[in-house]
């Protein structure tokens, strides 16, 4: 594993590995790594030759307020995590991704003013800009994004199509722990209490999807349902809505095309999303 820094050095690496043929995988990341990071390598690795991982803490997708400073940091031990499971790992600074502290902000492309756009003022824009110089860089074959930041994943689909990038756009299943809990660098923030109850979040979204599942139409009451039991059990809802697989449109019941229901909640200081598929049988 050949650990570089700049994007000279990057470029070297590649051109080193790369023979006709060869593919390269990209896994971009913000690092804190943990099963669900390890999984999107796990996939890259079994679709390309060569595998690439960057991790850089991105100040543009953070709002005024958010957690960019107290953001979890830990280069050593997330290399040890790649080791043996990567060719390349990038370790960009600001200055590399963004040059003379010049940052041409990208428009996010799609529907990125509903969900979490509707509540961290630039935050699309600021991931579609580092996602595209990532991108842009690295000339990977494919990149790998996974399904618990879904809004996310949409936006960059939308990016690489409306840029026309040469790049395949990868998804990945979320990774949850035993309990259910979705996979995040941001669970560490959470206090042992919070923790016991976080999982309450993926419980209510897979009851929802059930009911549905087997034939229950009366969404708009399952929803209330839910926000009822989440706000009991101290939770501070941010939303909880459902949307279009495919467009992130707004959508009611009855269902005539697969759906996925979106939540962010607060639990203390800590903010949690998630979502999952909906759809029904009749």
């Amino acid at each position: 594993m050949r650990v570089v820094r700049t994007i000279s050095e990057l470029e070297d690496a590649i051109k080193a590995l790369r023979r006709e043929g060869q593919k390269v995988a990209f896994v971009p990341t913000m690092g804190a790594l943990h099963a669900g990071h390890l999984s999107l390598v796990e996939i890259a690795r079994e679709l390309a030759e060569i595998v690439v991982v960057s991790i850089f803490v991105n100040p543009t997708q953070f709002a005024p307020g958010e957690d960019f400073e107290r953001y979890p940091r830990q280069e050593e031990a997330d290399l040890a995590k790649l080791e043996g499971h990567v060719e390349i790992v990038w370790l960009p600074g600001v200055e590399d991704i963004y040059p003379d502290g010049a940052v041409r902000t990208v428009t996010a492309p799609g529907n990125v003013q509903v969900l979490c756009g509707a509540s961290r003022e630039g935050h699309f824009d600021g991931v579609a800009t580092v996602v595209k110089r990532l991108l842009e860089v690295v000339q990977p074959d494919m990149a790998i994004f996974g399904e618990k930041d879904y809004q996310q994943l949409h936006m960059i689909r939308e990016l690489v199509k409306t840029h026309a990038l040469p790049v395949k756009i990868v998804h990945a299943p979320i990774v949850r722990e035993e309990d259910g809990l979705a996979m995040s660098s941001r669970n560490r923030y959470l206090s042992d209490d919070a923790r016991k109850k976080a999982p309450l979040v993926f419980t209510v979204l897979r009851q929802i999807a059930q009911a549905v599942y087997q034939g229950e139409t009366r969404l708009g009451t399952l929803l209330d349902d839910a926000r009822n039991r989440l706000d009991k059990a101290g939770f501070v809802l941010e939303y909880l809505e459902l949307r279009d697989a495919e467009t992130l449109a707004s959508v009611s019941s009855p269902l005539h095309a697969p759906a996925r229901i979106f939540i962010a909640v607060y639990l203390g200081n800590t903010r949690l999303i998630d979502n999952i598929e909906i759809w029904n049988t009749i």
